[in-house]
């Protein structure tokens, strides 16, 4: 029986059993998380600054909930490495998160959140 390095060195190695030695490629360089923590950072201060908008009402609510999905989605493709694994944890992220976020929004107007009263 022939060891995975000497199958390796011959050549030989089946498809897809690169092993521990094998190059991980596609993870993002330190600038890159800089450059999402910085978008992050600009994202946290336009909420902030549009909470302090009075004018706003209710209106702040949808838009607010769009800002955090964004930062969430950032958080999650980027640190937790969502980006770069197999699309099928991609897939099953975003999904879950739409059923989510619809759902929210569907008992936001059966209780009727959204309702003005006058």
């Amino acid at each position: 029986m022939a060891s995975e390095e000497h199958m390796a060195a011959a050549g030989t190695r089946p498809e897809g059993s690169e092993g521990a030695d094998a190059v991980h490629t596609g993870h993002p360089t330190p600038m890159t998380y800089f450059k999402v923590a910085m978008t992050l950072v600009v994202l946290t201060l336009l909420e902030v600054f549009l909470f302090l908008i009075e004018d706003m009402s209710y209106g702040i609510i949808p838009v607010l909930a769009i800002l955090s999905i964004g930062k969430f989605v950032l958080v999650a493709m980027y640190y937790m490495h969502l980006r770069f694994d197999h699309k099928i944890f991609y897939i099953m992220f975003v999904s879950g998160l739409v059923l989510a976020v619809g759902v929210v929004f569907a008992l936001m107007g059966l209780f009727r959140w959204f309702h003005v009263a006058g």
